[in-house]
């Protein structure tokens, strides 16, 4: 078994994240740079040991096909596993109601 995965950030994540951070950079850049680097540190260590976070169970996902990790308190980066490669299919503000950004 491959000790290291590969990690791809979709697109659509990528731009949630962009999103994030030009939000809280109108307020602190300061901390928008530390969010910034907390979600890229967290999900560059999705490549080792990245079954090591909960299934990101929900009614309208396929039973544990994704799995999902906490990142700068209230963030919750959604990925999936598939053949040595991890999904990073988005990144959600958990202050903000409901998940339903994952399709």
């Amino acid at each position: 078994m491959n000790d290291t995965f590969k990690v791809i950030v979709d697109p659509v994540a990528s731009d949630r994240m962009g999103e994030h951070f030009e939000f809280l950079a109108r307020v602190s850049k300061v901390g928008a740079e530390r969010l910034l680097e907390e979600l890229v540190r967290d999900m560059r260590s999705l490549e080792h040991m990245p079954y090591r976070n909960p299934i990101y169970g929900r009614p309208y996902l396929e039973n544990g096909k994704y799995r999902y990790m906490m990142s700068s308190d209230r963030y919750r980066i959604v990925y999936q596993i598939e053949e040595g490669t991890v999904f990073v299919e988005d990144i959600q503000d958990c202050r903000q109601s409901g998940d339903n950004n994952l399709v």
